[in-house]
């Protein structure tokens, strides 16, 4: 489970992206970016990461950022015949009229990727769970890597918080 109140507790910036997420707060400044409160305290002082379009980066600039190695033998985090046990549970805040794109992915260690969620454009002013199962071939340990896409909205962000594996996993 990562709240994002102390660090990234593990989950990494990709180096083959544009640009990072940022660890932050609602109190940082700059109003009118970003959500009003984190998800896990309901509070301005909370954290959560987030990427936000600026002159910075360019429409279509992509940052990534991934989970530790989960082994191919846990085998409870992946789809059962009997129906869906969701690997991870998350928060997503997308708010602004020039919004970029959340796609979330599946990638093995020897980089084959498999699209798990692609959410695009204004999906409201407020916080929002997710749960996907997570699957495999069973031949390769897995990552989880939330990539966020900058639309063209200077004040336009995403903002990921409360990133839970379950405990099958």
């Amino acid at each position: 489970h990562c709240n994002f109140e102390f660090d990234l507790c593990g989950w990494k910036q990709d180096e083959n992206d544009d640009f990072d997420w940022k660890l932050r707060t609602s109190s940082t400044p700059k109003l009118g970016t970003g959500p009003a409160t984190d998800h896990t305290l309901q509070e301005p002082s909370g954290h959560y990461i987030f990427i936000k379009s600026s002159f910075f980066q360019l429409p279509g600039q992509k940052a990534r950022i991934s989970s530790p190695v989960l082994s191919r033998r846990n085998k409870n985090c992946k789809v059962h015949e009997g129906g869906v046990l969701p690997g991870i549970i998350f928060y997503y805040h997308m708010y602004g009229a020039h919004i970029g794109s959340l796609i979330v992915y599946q990638r093995t260690t020897l980089k084959h990727e498999k699209i798990l969620l692609n959410l695009t454009g204004n999906q409201g002013n407020f916080w929002q769970r997710k749960a996907l199962a997570l699957a495999g071939n069973g031949n390769e340990d897995f990552q989880v890597v939330f990539e966020g896409i900058a639309g063209n909205g200077p004040k336009d962000g995403i903002a990921l918080d409360d990133l839970t594996f379950s405990k099958e996993c």
